[in-house]
């Protein structure tokens, strides 16, 4: 009796291991790491990821945060390894193109129409266009930083400086929409103040932070870096009075030594009251109105508009797949959920940059979020903007332009030469 037990259940488990190697292997656990930018929206993000990781079991998520200056060289590294560091990466729109001329990144068209009620169409259409690359996608919004124009509301709501502008000027003070009213109105806060608020808070930082300030400037006075045959145009004379008039704001309204600033010291100038007006990225809006921010009581004193001439430059980051991702079906899983609009709209609640057109006109989203006004502007600064520069040399270009810039602004050079120099090198960047 003992040994027929013992043959019965040696031959028991020999059926179960054989049933269990016949049987498909569970899921292994994956950690997905994700490259970001250490600004509000990764923070935003990483409110997120509980929730994501309890509906995708098995899924984790891990974001490496550093600042700017740091990613594109990691996430060239990780293009070069045999495989990916990162599965997820986000990329900035001057190198969208270069990286897709490179091979680096995953089509994701098929992916795309594999979810229904995705509807790609309802991201607004220039952050669309930036993301494709020879009539394939390769990247999906998303945040924007688009550039708007943001005023100290209280400032120009105020009575006496409001009857001061009209008895000098002989016209309402409201925000400017050309680049003539804005010169002025800036010289008026800082003479009407007596110097103690400044017209303006720029960012003539050499390279990347002047171009992506003045080139709103540059289409405002009707210009722009290439033509529609890709010709450089960025020395005609529209362009030297947009430089002009950008180096005479500099010097009669913006604070003093303010040469090498970039957003991060334009923001605090504005938060601790020093100036009236700052061009800046549209979703430091909530950041100065949030009772807990930077402002402190100055908070809900701001406003949001377009900037003078209406068009802005777009900037924005895509969610992308590296080519040699290990995981790429979760990682389309992550991103096709955090970009879903259920998703996109708890992101914008939270206070992330908005990327979807029905996000913005969600009367939800107007009331948890920071109003219907700022809702509406963003969508229509977004609705007509254009990057900085396109094609594999963006970046290169981009720097060459601000460098070239900024010299003027600090006197080494006119705007005219500073703009010949310029196209002289953008020219030869392009092989023209």
């Amino acid at each position: 009796m003992f040994r027929r037990v013992v043959l019965l259940l040696i031959t028991l488990g020999m059926l179960g291991f054989w049933l269990s190697a016949c049987r498909p292997a569970a899921p292994s656990p994956v950690t997905l790491t994700i490259i970001m930018e250490q600004v509000p929206d990764t923070d935003v993000i990483r409110k997120l990821l509980p929730d994501f990781e309890k509906e995708n079991p098995g899924i984790r998520v891990v974001i490496d945060a550093m600042p700017y200056d740091a990613m594109r060289d990691k996430i060239l590294a990780s293009f070069m390894a045999p495989k990916a560091t990162y599965d997820v990466i986000i990329v900035d729109n001057p190198w969208m193109d270069e990286f897709v001329a490179g091979n680096f990144l995953e089509p994701l068209d098929d992916r795309i129409k594999g979810i229904p009620d995705y509807d790609f169409e309802d991201f607004v259409k220039p952050l669309q266009d930036i993301g494709v690359v020879g009539g394939k996608i390769y990247g999906v919004p998303f945040y924007n930083y688009a550039v708007g124009l943001i005023v100290r509301q209280d400032l120009f709501d105020d009575p006496a400086y409001r009857d001061a502008y009209e008895k000098k000027y002989g016209k309402p003070l409201t925000p400017p929409t050309t680049l003539d009213d804005y010169v002025r109105i800036a010289q008026f806060f800082k003479e009407q103040s007596g110097g103690k608020i400044y017209g303006a808070a720029m960012q003539p930082q050499r390279g990347y932070k002047i171009f992506e300030e003045w080139k709103n400037w540059l289409y405002a006075a009707g210009g722009n870096l290439l033509d529609e045959q890709g010709n450089v145009i960025i020395d005609r004379p529209e362009a030297v009075r947009a430089l002009e008039l950008y180096i005479e704001m500099y010097k009669t309204a913006a604070p003093p030594n303010s040469l090498n600033w970039g957003f991060d010291e334009a923001l605090r100038s504005m938060a601790a009251g020093e100036a009236a007006t700052m061009m800046s990225y549209n979703w430091m809006l909530p950041t100065l109105n949030n009772p807990q921010g930077p402002a402190g009581a100055l908070a809900g004193k701001f406003a949001l508009y377009e900037v003078p001439g209406g068009k802005a430059v777009l900037g924005a980051w895509h969610w992308a797949i590296p080519r040699n991702a290990p995981n790429k079906d979760a990682s389309w899983r992550f991103i096709s959920w955090i970009t879903s609009k259920r998703i996109e709209k708890q992101r914008v609640i939270l206070g992330g940059a908005p990327v979807r057109a029905s996000v913005m006109k969600d009367p939800e989203v107007w009331q948890k979020g920071f109003g219907q006004s700022y809702y509406e502007t963003v969508l229509r600064i977004l609705e007509d903007a254009e990057p900085l520069a396109r094609g594999p040399k963006a970046e290169e270009i981009i720097q060459v332009v601000g460098t070239e810039l900024n010299a003027a602004v600090a006197g080494e050079k006119t705007a005219e030469q500073a703009l010949k120099d310029a196209a002289a090198q953008v020219r030869r960047i392009l092989g023209q």
